[in-house]
């Protein structure tokens, strides 16, 4: 298996995440738990003809902060978030 980057250990530790050899294991609530794959990118299909490929630690964060939206939804938000805070910066 190919070597995660550090970013994704700290977020791990940072949020009491779970992980197994294959998966990141996230808390949802209640008993119920994401399993995202240990993979540096992953790819959200759009449609057919439209994808996207999304570094593991987006998609963490995503499922994170937006647990009860679809992560194509969350991805949205959280991109939308992390460009106003850009905006503000500049």
């Amino acid at each position: 298996m190919e070597q995660l980057p550090e970013g994704i250990n700290e977020l791990i530790q940072r949020y009491g995440l779970g992980e197994d050899g294959e998966h990141v294991i996230i808390p949802i609530g209640g008993n119920k738990r994401c399993f995202i794959l240990k993979r540096r990118y992953l790819r959200v299909a759009y449609s057919e003809t439209h994808y996207i490929d999304y570094p593991l630690e987006d998609i963490i964060m995503a499922t994170i902060k937006y647990p009860e939206l679809p992560l194509s939804e969350a991805l949205y938000l959280l991109h939308r978030e992390i460009d106003t805070q850009k905006d503000e910066g500049t």
